[in-house]
């Protein structure tokens, strides 16, 4: 069975993202690893944009009766 999106939480992905540049900020960090830690934050980095570009989509407008319209 697929994950939903919904399960997706933006403010767990920015902490990994924290750690990941920390990692990579390291003086002790292999050449190899480094790179793993690059494609992993890229990869984490794209998800979120993905999860914001739909959040900022779904804006919802309050029409002249009180309900809510998306666009």
């Amino acid at each position: 069975m697929a994950k939903k999106e919904e399960s997706f939480n933006l403010e767990e992905a920015f902490l990994k993202l924290e750690e990941t540049v920390a990692t990579l900020e390291r003086d002790d960090i292999s050449l190899e690893a480094s790179f793993q830690e690059y494609q992993k934050g890229m990869e984490l980095l794209k998800k979120c944009s993905e999860t914001i570009d739909k959040v900022e989509k779904k804006v919802l407008i309050l029409n002249e009766n009180g309900e809510t319209d998306e666009f």
